[in-house]
């Protein structure tokens, strides 16, 4: 599918004040000054990194919100971190956490940040509000996600079937893991309104729900599901961690995380988006070359609460979600459109020019090797 950039030229909204000072001008200066001009435009258009804040070490610094750093779907962010591969690449990254993906968007759409590593979803469902914003390397094909259920509701919800009067966690209202929840439900024949979505995060925040019965179930992700196995508070109901339960599941490829950002910081910023790029492509080839506990080993110590093996355990069963080129999947922005309109209002009837959610742009320009 062709991916389309607006043209930066179009985003300018007034011509260049060389351009309006050699309106009278004698016809010299008046070629002279329109290259002086042209000159100005293309540079303001290709990249303003010269005017972006600048590190200590005079490194480009860029704050990426992450919809919970230490969520295995979104490891990437920090692992290119912990390898060096943004330093390399000249950045200074501020990564910063939210605890589900819906809040690491209000960041990023209210300006607090550049990037934002969430869900692909966000990117439809934004248009469709008035915001352009596009993912710009597709960290997964997969959603990683996992639908547990409750060790004593296991005998009551044996499918989405059963979610009808349920309480089920979700990471956030309007999160991703809400999305997809109410997609299966919707699937199975339940309507959105016959179960109630209860947004209790990730990690201990979720397992306590589980604990305290508020919730019969829910939607989480590594590191989260193999403590809640370990720990014997709940079972997996549909596991979405590879591309075959994606398809299972969804009926295709489902793209997830990923780094997106508003296409008008994009189109101004096309070099340091580049860097960008480049560092987490290349943690993406690395993470295909090397272990679950050789990666496990990388990451910040305090991310393994249930001991390394149980930790290397749940990269282990995510891996197969991640992509090897940071490549939007084939077919994966028409899965994502279905599901969503098949239980979202504000997307049933809407038109998503899908071209404008993502660019493939910047990955095919990363250098191999």
């Amino acid at each position: 599918m062709p991916n389309r950039h607006p043209s930066p030229f179009r985003q300018q909204g007034s011509r260049s004040p060389a351009i309006h000072s050699v309106r009278n001008a004698p016809s010299a200066l008046l070629a002279g000054g329109l290259c002086v001009g042209l000159l100005m435009t293309l540079s303001a258009c290709g990249d303003d990194s010269a005017s972006d804040a600048k590190s200590a070490s005079g490194q480009a610094t860029v704050k990426v919100m992450v919809g919970g750093l230490d969520k295995v779907i979104y490891l990437p962010a920090m692992l290119t971190q912990r390898l060096g591969y943004f330093k390399a690449e000249g950045l200074d990254v501020q990564l910063l956490t939210e605890p589900a993906g819906v809040q690491a968007e209000t960041a990023l759409i209210s300006g607090d940040v550049q990037g934002a590593v969430g869900f692909y979803d966000h990117t439809l469902d934004l248009q469709v509000k008035g915001k352009k914003v596009e993912s710009v390397v597709q960290f997964s094909h997969a959603p990683g996600e996992v639908e547990i259920v409750a060790d004593g509701a296991a005998s009551a919800v044996k499918s989405p079937k059963d979610f009808k009067g349920k309480k089920l966690g979700v990471t956030g209202l309007g999160s991703s893991t809400d999305f997809l929840t109410k997609y299966l439900a919707v699937r199975d024949g339940v309507k959105t309104s016959e179960f109630t979505p209860v947004a209790v995060g990730a990690g201990q925040t979720f397992i306590a729900a589980l604990k305290q019965g508020s919730i019969q179930g829910g939607m989480t992700t590594d590191p989260t599901v193999a403590a809640v196995v370990d720990q014997k508070l709940g079972k997996v109901l549909i596991d979405m961690r590879t591309p075959e339960g994606s398809q299972q599941a969804l009926g295709g490829p489902y793209p997830s995380s990923s780094l997106y950002m508003n296409t008008q910081w994009v189109n101004g910023h096309r070099q340091t988006v580049q860097k960008l790029v480049n560092a987490l492509v290349k943690t993406l080839r690395w993470m295909s070359e090397h272990s679950a506990d050789e990666i496990a080993a990388k990451m910040p110590a305090d991310y393994a609460q249930g001991g390394k093996a149980l930790y290397a355990q749940a990269i282990k069963s995510t891996l197969p979600m991640f992509t090897k080129d940071g490549v939007m999947p084939e077919n994966g922005p028409e899965t994502v459109e279905r599901v969503l309109k098949s239980f979202n209002p504000n997307l049933k009837s809407a038109k998503v020019d899908l071209s404008e959610t993502f660019t493939t742009e910047f990955v095919k320009k990363v250098p191999q090797g």
